[in-house]
């Protein structure tokens, strides 16, 4: 059993559930200087992460087909530790294996430049998941922090070929009314990645308890992070951690909560993109995250809170499955 520092009932409990983390941030450029530390996500247990290769304005979205290109081709060069998870089935397989399953996200909708049809081409290069508008509206629709206008002609038809390649959409860092919009039009659950409730932390790029519960009546996941700007007095503790999880609990039902952690590798370019306020008009200088190797704890502190484990395990990753399975072609 690895050195978690938890009690054993954790550590046996994590070392057995899918552990999926579905949002972490890697350098948006090629570069394999940070892509090793994803080395630190199977030391922690976890099984599945989804990697970020681009969110609206900070890179041009051809710069995005690049960074994803790049980690697709380093992740098949280590067949031994990875596998690019297409499929429900190849995550299994990972699990089974001991090895990470990779695949990944796109934040906002300009990355396909106009076109809808490129997101069959983004779920062919293992994208599973696309957040219609990052911050600030975009062609598809409305942001967190902008003048929300609504879902567009082009963001119903993004949604619609979405469903028919099996791509989930996000509405984390979208305006209220493109989220509403969006859940009426969606046939498919639709997530909320990483996104934690305005109720316990009020800011433009949490969400509110009709967004949550809109998102869970569509079938979706509402997922928390643990980045500390989203967090109640920035606190990344994981009784903090879970106290979240317990209001959208509480809110939604136990079945439509997960995790998606927004762990952010590179601090220089993360220090480098927050300077622009035009994208990021709110921000603060906090930078305090819940790391890879603080996942174990999590899972204590949900046994702790008296989660059944069933319901851990849910929150851990099978509810993420279960819509996988449900959405993925």
């Amino acid at each position: 059993m690895p050195n978690w520092n938890v009690n054993p009932e954790a550590a046996l409990l994590h070392a057995d559930a899918l552990v999926w983390d579905n949002h972490t941030c890697m350098p948006l450029r090629p570069d394999d200087s940070f892509l090793p530390q994803l080395q630190r996500f199977r030391d922690s247990g976890v099984n599945v992460v989804s990697v970020n290769i681009f969110f609206d304005t900070c890179i041009e979205w051809h710069d995005g087909v690049k960074v994803l290109a790049f980690m697709r081709k380093w992740i098949h060069e280590r067949p031994d530790d990875y596998v690019l998870a297409a499929s429900v089935d190849d995550i299994l397989r990972a699990k089974k294996d001991g090895r990470l399953a990779v695949h990944f996200d796109i934040e906002g909708m300009e990355a396909l430049d106009g076109e809808a049809s490129l997101v069959r081409t983004y779920y062919d290069l293992g994208v599973r998941w696309m957040l219609i508008a990052y911050n600030r509206n975009n062609r598809a629709g409305g942001g967190c922090m902008d003048n929300d206008s609504g879902l567009t002609d082009f963001g119903r038809r993004v949604i619609d070929e979405a469903a028919r390649v099996g791509m989930l959409v996000c509405c984390s860092h979208t305006g209220e009314q493109t989220c509403m919009d969006v859940f009426e039009h969606s046939q498919n659950p639709v997530l909320l990645s990483h996104s934690n409730p305005n109720a316990l932390c009020d800011h433009p790029r949490n969400v509110s308890d009709a967004v949550m519960s809109a998102c869970a009546e569509t079938g979706g996941l509402v997922g928390i992070t643990g980045y500390g700007l989203f967090l109640e007095n920035g606190d990344t503790s994981s009784d903090n951690i879970v106290r979240h999880i317990d209001y959208a609990v509480n809110l939604v039902g136990t079945e439509h909560v997960a995790l998606g952690m927004d762990y952010v590798f590179d601090i220089e370019e993360l220090k480098m993109f927050l300077e622009n306020k035009e994208i990021f008009p709110f921000e603060s200088t906090d930078r305090t995250m819940t790391s890879p190797e603080e996942m174990p704890a999590l899972t204590e502190a949900l046994l702790r809170f008296g989660y059944p484990e069933e319901t851990i395990r849910g929150i851990l990753g099978e509810n993420l499955l279960r819509v996988a399975r449900q959405v993925w072609k």
